[in-house]
């Protein structure tokens, strides 16, 4: 069955102005909100509670990696690109960080990580847009990758998931392997956490020579916004409702773990209401906007800040990378190169 599951089923324009006397930050986040029209099967955890089994052996391994790049005061930390399609906003982002090949480099394994969680359309905005998936596909071909595997620990039934979001025929279509979750693929791993320790992770996330995030921006009940870090419970196991009691702290725990090379926020569309699993059209904002970069910390700030004026004082987590080293909260503060298509 795992051999089935991973058959080969083989995306610089001026920055926007800003009224005289407003702050850098203030220009920043306007450059978000000016723009947007309205585009007008939950029981999450079940399939992993009842299929993702503890792996044996119950020793845990070591299995942590840092799959960041060295930082380059040439480019920017993070980028925004508004007001074009998803291919085209991958393309601009990775060329305002310095092109693909500053990240992926030949003969490397990379790893994909959309949201896939939902068994949702693209309209509906719950899963990461199946263009932009596509498109970041073909970019690490052409930085020369050996192999690019998009994967996903769903929280729905994995196969409707993968099928209905669009992004099993995305990818494959752009030549990437996608993996549906396997039970017998999870690792027990020591993550070191203060709420994550012992913990079922899937392999493939562990094997990557890079990383890359590829979250949707949505509303959350619990913390408000789902971004960049809440993505990376999509490759846990386990109950991971658990882990809802001490969100906050076990999102900086992930985020310590999981370091990625480079994420992409998708903010085409954006599911402002009823998240994370939404499915009312008129809980979506169209937006056309990536926000990318190597700080996730600032990536998450940004946009909690600019779409539900979340400030970093209201995620915890944000601190608690922070104070880790993941990043800074303080967005304004870096090198962001703003751009607009179109």
């Amino acid at each position: 069955m795992a051999d089935e599951n991973e058959k080969r089923v083989k995306l610089e324009a001026g920055a926007a102005p800003s009224a005289p006397g407003m702050t850098r930050r203030e220009a920043m986040l306007q450059v978000l909100r000016v723009g947007g029209v309205a585009a007008g099967a939950v029981g999450a955890g079940v399939w992993l509670s009842e299929r993702s089994r503890r792996p044996v052996p119950e020793q845990a391994e070591e299995a942590r990696r840092d799959h960041r790049v060295a930082a380059d005061p040439k480019w920017p930390a993070m980028t925004v690109v508004q007001n074009g399609e998803p291919q085209a906003l991958v393309r601009q982002a990775l060329e305002n960080l310095g092109g693909i090949a500053r990240f992926i480099s030949k003969q490397d394994v990379v790893v994909l990580k959309p949201n896939i969680a939902w068994d949702r359309t693209p309209e509906q905005a719950a899963n990461t847009n199946p263009d932009l998936v596509a498109e970041v596909v073909r970019q690490c071909w052409q930085a020369g990758a050996k192999r690019v595997v998009v994967t996903d620990v769903s929280c729905n039934e994995p196969r409707r998931c993968f099928q209905r979001s669009g992004i099993m025929a995305a990818a494959q279509a752009a030549g990437a392997d996608v993996i549906l979750p396997d039970p017998d693929r999870f690792r027990q791993v020591d993550m070191h956490g203060v709420v994550l320790k012992s913990w079922p992770v899937y392999a493939p996330f562990l094997e990557a020579d890079k990383l890359i995030n590829l979250p949707i921006a949505k509303q959350h009940a619990l913390t408000g916004a789902t971004l960049g870090m809440k993505n990376w419970y999509g490759t846990l196991g386990g109950q991971r409702n658990r882990l809802h009691q001490q969100i906050h702290q076990s999102l900086a725990d992930l985020a310590s773990f999981m370091l990625p090379t480079l994420t992409l926020l998708d903010c085409y569309r954006i599911l402002f209401r009823n998240g994370p699993t939404g499915g009312n059209l008129e809980d979506v904002a169209l937006k056309k906007t990536l926000v990318a970069g190597t700080d996730p910390v600032a990536i998450d700030a940004y946009a909690a800040k600019t779409f539900w004026n979340l400030n970093a004082d209201q995620l915890p987590y944000l601190a608690m990378a922070e104070a880790r080293g993941l990043g800074t909260a303080d967005f304004a503060s870096l090198n962001v190169k703003m751009s607009q298509l179109g």
